[in-house]
């Protein structure tokens, strides 16, 4: 037999409509996975403009600021003019992102369970592992955005509140703005990345499911 003229490859324009509908057919199972994602990122997101306007405060307060923040439970360096969140906090954060991958993996599980005969429909009409695994992991960026986007604003929201009445409001005016949006982003991307990572095994498994084993699994 000769080989074949082309290879018929999915374009990823369609791999992002595919995956697009995919979410909105699913819209009450996806939502599982991004609230968790949410409430992990904005807990981040609001320990870390947390920290932007502890370290305004000290900046433009001085010594009463760094005597208040102490008070306030802050690991504050005078001399440095630095502010660092408690060891408590720091494993406060982790566990709630340890917590919230899990639960992403677990919802993917179930997610791959639940859509055992599409997989199967799927490979059977030719898709390849590749494009199998570029469709779950397009689905966990997309919930991972939009997750991951609106905890860190909601956590940047209450924390700049919580500031307000904890030190009085006028403490906002010495907000560092810039390190607030970049404090944003990183929370952002940090829960894309916790959406990716929790999809990485239950898109393999996905990926390397024998198609009729799949299309006769019962569930």
């Amino acid at each position: 037999m000769g080989k074949p003229e082309r290879l018929i490859s999915l374009p990823f324009s369609k791999s992002v409509e595919i995956s697009f509908k995919s979410l909105k057919v699913r819209f009450f199972r996806s939502m599982i996975t991004v609230s968790s994602l949410v409430l992990a990122v904005s807990f981040l997101s609001f320990v870390l403009v947390n920290m932007d306007v502890a370290g305004g405060m000290l900046a433009h307060g001085g010594k009463e600021a760094a005597r208040a923040l102490s008070q306030a439970g802050y690991d504050v360096d005078l001399a440095q003019g630095a502010v660092a969140m408690s060891a408590k906090e720091r494993w406060i954060v982790l566990l709630s992102l340890l917590v919230c991958t899990v639960g992403i993996v677990n919802a993917q599980l179930m997610s791959v369970t639940e859509r055992f005969s599409e997989i199967g429909v799927m490979k059977c009409l030719g898709a390849l592992d590749s494009m199998i695994l570029r469709l779950f992991l397009l689905e966990a960026a997309m919930q991972g955005l939009a997750g991951a986007f609106t905890g860190s604003l909601l956590g940047c929201l209450f924390s700049l509140i919580t500031g307000g009445f904890r030190f009085g409001f006028a403490v906002l005016g010495t907000v560092p703005w810039a390190g607030v949006l970049g404090s944003i982003g990183m929370a952002t991307l940090a829960g894309c990345a916790l959406s990716l990572l929790g999809v990485m095994y239950p898109a393999w498994l996905a990926a390397r499911m024998d198609p009729i084993k799949a299309i006769r699994a019962e569930h």
